[in-house]
């Protein structure tokens, strides 16, 4: 088993990326609302200049959404790509992350 995590930076994307995943019968995220380390920063610097960089480059995001999901190692893959196809690659900059880790031990899914 492994567990999926995705950062999401665009916010909008979210729904549709759950859709997504629910459409190809991978189901069981939970959602948490987050907020990145230069977000916090620019909050609580003033003046910093990754502060000011962000919020000049958006100046209206002040969260993104964490995603995370117990899987199958077999279905880590085809999550990715769902996700992928709503929201565009990760390897773009600044749209998110995401990773997978082992999970050794699990109880209270299907």
């Amino acid at each position: 088993m492994k567990l999926l995590v995705f950062v999401l930076n665009r916010v909008e994307k979210l729904e549709p990326a759950l859709n997504k995943l629910e459409h190809a019968g991978l189901r069981g995220a939970t959602v948490i609302s987050s907020r990145g380390m230069a977000m916090t920063l620019e909050k609580y610097c003033d003046g910093s200049f990754l502060g000011s960089l962000r919020a000049m480059m958006e100046p209206d995001r002040e969260e993104n959404c964490t995603v995370v999901m117990v899987m199958r190692e077999e279905d880590v893959e085809r999550a990715v790509a769902c996700v992928e196809e709503v929201t565009g690659s990760f390897d773009t900059p600044n749209s998110g992350i995401v990773f997978a880790l082992p999970v050794d031990f699990v109880k209270g899914i299907q």
